[in-house]
């Protein structure tokens, strides 16, 4: 016969183990549909800009049943989603809403993750080239949803309590992704920070006609923070 404490280790990694399978199916579900979506708005988008530009500007490619990628123009977004499920550490917003008060477990998500980066790093192979987080997808056993990145991103997308993950939405998230990553733009670097170079390094970039190159790269990225990374819960 199990002793008590046996009893509650069995107990949890039942309990712990269905839940968790359950949001895995979600999320991978949910990642099919995306990858479903971006092949969509690359026949679409190419279709509509065909007139008005010499080569389609927009590329979809799966890499994997985790990643994919969307070329836009000169930008590429990688879409990675996690293979574990996540918990939320207790000073995050997301409990202070009705819902997850209310709802046993329901802070268990799966996690997508959209990087921007510049599509150069990948044709030429610059391994040291900086990408950035613009937003990641939470997705729980109920399928509902949010979505914590930058400026608009993180505005509308925070209705965990009511909001369901749908194809439909999936496109919203996906257009606003594409905009933000076409507004934030290749800056140059300070002067400073590019004015002395070592005669080795020289001749490993002239060797491998590789420059680190990232958005930002030189520059806080906070100064684009300020306009708008917005992980907070307005309500649920």
């Amino acid at each position: 016969m199990a002793s008590e404490k046996e009893k509650i280790i069995l107990d949890r990694i039942k309990k712990k183990s269905n839940l968790k399978q359950t949001v895995y199916s979600n999320t991978f579900k949910v990642f099919k549909d995306l990858k479903s979506v971006l092949a969509e708005i690359e026949t679409s988008y190419n279709e509509k800009l065909k007139k008005d530009v010499i080569n389609p500007p927009f590329l979809y490619k799966e890499i994997s049943d985790f990643q994919c990628e969307l070329k836009v123009a000169g930008d590429i977004l990688v879409f990675q989603m996690h293979s574990n499920i996540f918990e939320f550490d207790r000073d995050h917003g997301v409990w202070k809403i009705s819902y997850v008060q209310n709802n046993e477990m329901a802070t268990y998500s799966g996690i997508i993750n959209i990087y921007n980066f510049l599509a150069d790093s990948f044709k030429y192979n610059r391994i040291n080239d900086l990408g950035y987080l613009v937003g990641r997808i939470f997705i729980n056993k109920d399928f509902h949803y949010f979505v914590e990145g930058k400026r608009q991103m993180g505005f509308l997308y925070n209705d965990f309590g009511n909001a369901i993950i749908n194809k439909e939405k999936l496109k919203e998230i996906i257009d606003t992704a594409i905009a933000y990553s076409l507004d934030f733009d290749l800056l140059v670097p300070p002067y400073d920070n590019m004015k002395v170079i070592t005669l080795e390094q020289i001749q490993e970039k002239r060797k491998n006609a590789q420059i680190q190159t990232g958005k930002r790269l030189g520059f806080g990225f906070r100064s684009d923070d300020v306009k708008g990374e917005s992980p907070i819960y307005t309500g649920g």
